[in-house]
């Protein structure tokens, strides 16, 4: 048949069924409008967060037509995220749906992609079922736009949802908000050249809740829906409200992200619907506080739906560390797999959720059901997590630095520990306590080149204090980016994959400092980790003595390289104070680091 003959049935078949789908939709909705289960206790609250509070770990998994395409259009590759190529390019939906009959996943196996998640140490799996362009990936009594107009016929949804129950994986659904197909929703693209009605935002609504309906009634209990798309104004504070109580309704012990509410600010005494919040694609660098839920979202290269050639993988150091970063500051971890239009998980991914799992076998207890670090400042060795079962508390130090001295100083602990071990071989560590640390005696290599993990059994609760930089038992002193105080309103930390510094530093008004605690004094070799773009100047001060230098020119903000800046003295034990400023006149951004001084060697 002639391509656009074909398509232009395609396109009157999807809008015949959407207008049916929304009367449908009207009908089922009516019953259940009363429902507000925004009234539950704490303890309620709680109980309905635990499985997912327990679980840390999850996958997400961005599939749709978009996976077909692969980041190209008319053979050309796409700049930008593989699932924004309509919207990027402004694809008439008459033509973007020359998709659907090439659509055909044949090598999709539900109880593989379970599997892959399972064996990595993941306890749930977020799919979308509906991305920005509106096209359902099961077979939905709604609307045409969906996975039974394609080749493929069968639901992708029922196949996952009887592989999770079978391996004991927790099955949650991405919805968008947001729709570039819908001839309802507004405001309407430009590019919707099959729409022959006025966008109306109400019916539309009505839609939405109808294929969510058939989503939370169809596939058995649901973890969770993360929604998405919620940033157009025609999706508001009340309709967000409206929305979650209407899903909470249908299944009460579900959970909802936040973006089921508008992301435009709330006005006073109104609090965004949702039950966590999500950070996409960064790690905030304190959490959220105590009590605020929440779970980063992240690629495991640079775009969530499938993208043919793009290959800038983050390393298996990367994904662990930023799993154990998520950890330690009370998060889950949400990673990103991007299926093929075959419905294959790319073999990068494969690889690297192998390595994962095998880390999380032997490591998996310091990070399942653990708490945020109880430490107010960054440990500069690495992270830590907590677990509290009955009246026993673990901290587990994951150590990404292994100290070359043999002692690990965990900087502010107080609490006696009765008892300290490798996760990996289980041998037992001897721990001293001295004032205002923990001193711990370790082999002379780390058991995992990228976190070693040791359990401290304490006697009592956390007991911690505020205690300065230590110096580490080889004489030198690091001053981590997360350790020092900030003094000025444009820079910030920021951290998540390899990212761990100062950043955003365009003001030379801007500067830092930090606090040690000086016990073996002397001469000092001093250097920097610096990522700069360009030459720039800026100052160190220590113990009255000051240095300027300049940087030398990286690749970009994300390349660190370390410099040497020199020697000095430092004559007396006790507190000492480090700061690094801008040279005003010749000052350009740099991202720092660390700061490290090392003990000079007589000549």
């Amino acid at each position: 048949m002639n391509k656009h003959l074909t398509l232009t049935i395609a396109a009157a078949l999807y809008w015949s069924s959407f207008v049916s789908g929304i009367a449908l939709a009207d009908a089922d909705n009516s019953s259940d409008s009363s429902v507000s289960p925004l009234s539950e206790t704490a303890a309620q609250h709680d109980a309905r967060m635990e499985w997912w509070r327990q679980a840390r770990f999850g996958m997400f998994i961005h599939w749709g037509l978009y996976s077909q395409a692969a980041g190209f259009w008319d053979g050309k590759p796409v700049p930008g995220a593989g699932e924004w190529l309509m919207n990027d390019l402004k694809i008439p939906l008459s033509q973007y749906a020359s998709l659907v009959p090439e659509f055909d996943p044949e090598k999709f196996d539900a109880d593989a992609w379970v599997k892959t998640a399972k064996d990595a140490g993941m306890k749930y799996i977020v799919i979308t079922t509906k991305h920005h362009d509106g096209f359902a990936m099961y077979p939905s009594a709604l609307s045409d736009w969906c996975i039974k107009s394609t080749p493929f016929k069968r639901d992708p949804l029922k196949e996952l949802a009887a592989a999770c129950q079978k391996q004991g994986i927790k099955l949650c659904f991405y919805y968008s908000i947001m729709d570039w197909h819908s001839s309802l929703y507004e405001p309407r693209k430009s590019w919707n050249d099959i729409a022959t009605n006025a966008p109306d935002i109400n019916a539309y609504d009505n839609y939405m809740k109808g294929q969510l309906k058939e989503l939370l009634t169809n596939y058995g209990p649901i973890g969770l829906l993360w929604f998405d798309g919620d940033w157009e104004n025609t999706w508001t504070y009340e309709r967000g409200v409206d929305l979650y109580n209407y899903l909470r309704g249908i299944q009460p012990g579900l959970i909802v992200n936040n973006r089921v509410g508008s992301c435009i600010d709330p006005l006073p005494g109104q609090t965004r619907p949702g039950d966590y919040q999500t950070p996409e694609q960064t790690i905030p660098p304190t959490g959220f506080g105590a009590g605020v839920d929440w779970e980063t979202c992240m690629t495991m290269n640079d775009t969530w739906g499938y993208k043919r050639g793009d290959e800038t993988w983050k390393s298996t150091d990367a994904l662990i560390r930023n799993l154990i970063d998520c950890a330690s500051k009370g998060g889950n971890y949400l990673l990103n797999v991007g299926p093929t239009d075959e419905g294959l998980i790319p073999s990068p991914s494969i690889e690297r959720l192998r390595q994962v799992g095998e880390w999380m076998n032997v490591n998996g207890e310091a990070i399942y059901g653990t708490s945020a670090s109880p430490f107010a400042r960054q440990l500069p060795w690495g992270r830590c997590t907590v677990k509290t079962v009955g009246d026993k508390t673990t901290l587990y130090l994951h150590v990404f630095d292994w100290p070359a001295g043999g002692e690990l100083l965990v900087p502010g602990l107080v609490s006696h520990v009765d008892s300290a071990r490798l996760l990996n071989g289980g041998k037992s560590l001897t721990v001293e306590n001295r004032e205002n640390c923990v001193a711990i005696t370790l082999p002379p290599d780390a058991p995992d080149k990228i976190s070693s993990t040791i359990a401290l059994q304490l006697a009592g609760p956390v007991a911690v204090t505020n205690a300065p930089v230590l110096q580490n038992s080889d004489g030198s002193v690091a001053l981590t980016a997360g350790d020092g105080t900030l003094h000025g309103g444009t820079f910030r930390y920021e951290n998540g994959g390899p990212l761990d510094n100062i950043g955003y530093w365009t003001n030379p008004e801007d500067w830092v400092d930090w606090e040690f605690q000086m016990q073996r004094p002397g001469k000092f070799e001093i250097s920097a980790t610096i990522a700069a773009p360009a030459l720039t100047s800026f100052e160190v001060s220590v113990e009255g003595q000051r240095f300027q230098f300049a940087s030398p020119v990286t690749a970009d903000f994300m390349t660190f390289k370390p410099v040497k800046l020199g020697v000095i003295d430092i004559p007396a034990t006790g507190k000492i104070k480090l700061a690094v400023r801008p040279v005003k006149n010749g000052w350009q951004p740099m991202n720092l680091k660390e700061v490290r001084l090392t003990q000079a060697h007589a000549d």
